[in-house]
């Protein structure tokens, strides 16, 4: 593994349209898959109707609800790829202008109603690229590693 720079994090997570929101809800961990977009560093995604997430994130003023946004892009066959995790606060774009933006810029890929969009402004950001292992190091991990 190759450790990657917060740079480097955010252009991969760019260069993708799903990740993973991980968040609590009634005190346990909970992780729903959604579309996004990056807004400068901040994440955006927008949220349905009946999401949960609508009615525990506070507005756009206050402290946040903390998170964490993960997205990869790992090769099944050649296990080589990346991952990163982003964590930080999230808020609700409160402001019309910049929702009626993210309305047109991120299309949810299910059907149903998008009644808000969620800004999550990144505080941590770890990356890691999978790469290939040397020859010389596999043949000297022994077979049980293959």
């Amino acid at each position: 593994m190759k450790q990657l720079s917060r740079g480097q994090s955010l252009r991969l997570l760019g260069s993708v349209s799903l990740g993973r929101l991980v968040f609590t809800q009634n005190a346990l961990p909970a992780i729903r898959p959604v579309n996004h977009l990056l807004d400068g560093e901040d994440i955006i995604v927008r949220l349905n109707d009946g999401a949960t997430l609508t009615s525990i994130a506070p507005p756009a003023g206050e402290a946040g609800l903390v998170v964490a946004y993960e997205a990869d892009a790992i090769d099944p066959r050649t296990h080589l790829g990346w991952s990163v995790v982003v964590t930080g606060y999230a808020r609700l774009v409160a402001d019309p202008a910049q929702e009626a933006r993210y309305q047109e810029l991120l299309r949810p890929w299910v059907a149903q109603t998008m009644s808000a969009a969620l800004r999550i402004h990144p505080d941590l950001v770890t990356g890691f690229r999978l790469v290939p292992q040397p020859v010389d190091a596999v043949c000297a991990s022994g077979p049980e590693s293959r």
